[in-house]
């Protein structure tokens, strides 16, 4: 499950594993924040026993304060420290983190040794193919990252200019994997098992990261693995795509209180019923109320699927 701003909490990252996932991803978390000791930033990090195995993402463009956020984390004992070096995103790139560190690969291997030589668990690196059609550096920026003791790479087959716009470049994955000897994942459009099975295919890569093709189906990771396994994926019904709601709601609840739970669940709530005839009068009812409660009778007593 790919790390995603606002989206892999620990209630998402449960149900993602509930149903198949073999790692997931924290939301990114700034290096200079925890620097600060900033408290928002050590609880997204946070790991608990249901949501693991789990990697911790950071993010940074100082390799003290990225080296110190890496060895910092390790008190939550994730699988893998994982740096962002993908996130296309203005506030992120604009201050020179995530994808802007493609167009700087002195400083991406600087801070990629840095993270290495601060822990004693393996480093991940997640980059694009490059900044835009005209830099396309993934396969320069992945020698970088093996070289300075990354233990392996995923790359997002899009430019940073292309956000999640266009298609995902298979031929620049299977380039990188090519060109490095540590395992590398596929990540982009990936949205099925057949579409997993096409990038395993044509890139061959060591697996694939799972992103928005999980958004509103967590179980998207049993339907990859039915396919790779040459098995009919298993059913999921109206019921139980509605209780995996609402547990979610339950678990956000817990997490982060009921106000804020609320609040950030319609989103997802959008998602998995995005396509069905009557979504438009079901987001207007969830976004209408205010309370646990209110929100569950409407779950419960709406035709969702």
């Amino acid at each position: 499950m790919a790390p995603m701003a606002g989206v892999t909490d620990r209630a998402f990252r449960r149900l993602c594993l509930r149903y198949g996932a073999d790692l997931v991803f924290t939301e990114m978390v700034s290096a200079k924040a925890v620097s600060f000791g900033d408290e928002k930033s050590y609880e997204l990090a946070r790991l608990d026993d249901s949501d693991r195995p789990a990697s911790i993402q950071i993010f940074g463009s100082e390799p003290k304060s990225i080296a110190f956020a890496a060895k910092e984390m390790l008190k939550y004992s994730p699988v893998t420290i994982d740096i962002n070096m993908g996130c296309p995103v203005p506030k992120i790139a604009g201050s020179g983190d995530g994808s802007a560190l493609m167009k700087k690969p002195e400083l991406a291997g600087e801070i990629i040794y840095a993270a290495v030589e601060a822990v004693d668990i393996p480093v991940t690196v997640k980059i694009r193919s490059g900044w835009d059609s005209s830099s396309i550096n993934a396969i320069e920026i992945a020698k970088i990252a093996e070289s300075n003791g990354a233990a392996a790479i995923t790359v997002h087959g899009r430019t940073r200019a292309q956000g999640y716009e266009g298609k995902a470049n298979r031929s620049v994955i299977k380039s990188v994997k090519s060109a490095v000897n540590i395992p590398v994942f596929a990540n982009g459009d990936v949205r099925d098992g057949q579409s997993a099975i096409e990038m395993l295919v044509e890139t061959g890569c060591d697996g694939v990261m799972v992103g928005r093709g999980a958004l509103g189906s967590p179980w998207i990771f049993e339907e990859i693995k039915a396919k790779l396994e040459n098995r009919n994926p298993r059913i999921i019904t109206a019921e139980e795509k509605r209780e995996a709601i609402l547990e979610q709601l339950e678990m956000m609840v817990a997490d982060k209180g009921e106000s804020s739970a609320i609040h950030e669940i319609r989103k997802h709530i959008a998602w998995y019923i995005k396509g069905i005839p009557n979504a438009a009068s079901i987001r207007a009812s969830v976004f209408s109320v205010h309370t646990k409660e209110n929100l569950k009778e409407i779950l419960s007593q709406t035709e969702l699927f």
